[in-house]
């Protein structure tokens, strides 16, 4: 017979859990001290937190996350619930959501979910809850809040990025409406006589609101408005645009609502002889690493990602510490115009 506690192997026995105590005893320390160096907490010496560091690693210590949570009611986590992992500006934001979750000493979970429905979207929750974490950030970049499809459940800590749901939610979001404006008035500041547009997802938030913002920037300067081409964020769209925009002998500048379908203009308008910026200029939105090496180097608007997930992580914080739920209102965070060399003045046939 096996007695209770042994490993299940004659003559041996179950290793005993190392406790914080244990960890006190071999650094030479008190059990709080052990405690603050296992939570992060400054104002513990050096020496002293690479003593009890060392007992950890000698005797193989790791702290009772579960244990600890019960005890204060935090989780030390929060969750991310999005649509798509695809696009540039989602996958970036989860970054600098992670990364700056980590520099607070904050784990992400992250649930995709791939059919945006309100069955979806509560299961997310509730999987989120199983999971304990403190704080939920949904990154909805498609249209789904502010038509009422899907209502978030109340009395959640919760961030939204990228959503027209201000009046309900607490929103971070980069402001699309300006970057577009200076990617549309720069065109027109270097004298071309209209913008053409190629425009992101009907669905998508972001993109209706660049697009909102180059027919505007249009109608107040009182010049004429091209219809839109519509892409889908993909380079393969975009180049299906330049082929359609190389064939119209009044297109001298064009705004793509993102990078990649950026890159696909520059293609087409390369096989169909054009050049840019001499024949036709082209700007970008999000200056993603690669646009710089672009050929030729693309204008475009900056969008400040890892200043958006510091913003969603703050807010995020406040609600836990402040036990409080999401405020209404959208917190912009400004773009800038970085201008290379994919723009240019228009040729004087075209004045």
């Amino acid at each position: 017979m096996v007695e209770r506690g042994s490993t299940g192997v004659p003559g041996g026995r179950r290793k005993q859990r190392v406790s914080m105590a244990d960890v006190a005893k071999l650094a030479g320390v008190s059990s709080q001290t052990v405690s603050r160096v296992s939570n992060g907490y400054p104002g513990v010496i050096g020496a002293t937190r690479e003593q009890v560091l060392t007992a950890m690693r000698d005797l193989g210590y790791r702290p009772n996350s579960a244990a600890r949570a019960l005890r204060y009611g935090q989780f030390n986590t929060i969750g991310v619930i999005l649509f798509s992992l695809s696009s540039t500006g989602n996958s970036r934001t989860v970054e600098a959501i992670a990364t700056r979750a980590a520099a607070e000493g904050y784990a992400i979970t992250l649930i995709p979910i791939d059919v945006p429905t309100q069955d979806n979207v509560l299961g997310a929750f509730t999987r989120m809850g199983e999971l304990a974490v403190d704080a939920v950030i949904v990154i909805m970049e498609i249209h789904l809040l502010d038509t009422g499809t899907v209502q978030l459940p109340p009395g959640v800590h919760v961030v939204v990025v990228d959503s027209d749901a201000g009046d309900r939610y607490s929103v971070v979001d980069t402001d699309q409406a300006d970057g577009a404006r200076k990617a549309v008035s720069h065109l027109l500041d270097l004298g071309h006589r209209t913008v053409w547009h190629v425009t992101g997802p009907e669905t998508s938030f972001a993109g209706q609101r660049r697009t909102q913002a180059w027919r505007r920037v249009l109608e107040e300067a009182g010049r004429p408005v091209p219809p839109p081409l519509h892409g889908d964020w993909s380079a393969e769209s975009g180049y299906a645009a330049g082929l359609a925009l190389a064939a119209q002998p009044d297109c001298t500048a064009v705004f793509a609502s993102n990078d990649q379908m950026a890159l696909g203009l520059l293609r087409a308008f390369h096989e169909r002889g054009l050049r840019v910026p001499a024949d036709i200029s082209v700007v970008g939105f999000d200056d993603i690493p690669d646009a710089a090496f672009f050929v030729p180097p693309l204008t475009t608007v900056h969008q400040d990602f890892a200043e958006v997930g510091r913003r969603c992580v703050q807010d995020a914080l406040h609600q836990i510490r402040t036990h409080g739920g999401s405020q209404p209102g959208t917190d912009l965070v400004p773009t800038s115009l970085v201008v290379r060399h994919s723009t240019a003045a228009p040729p004087d046939r075209h004045r």
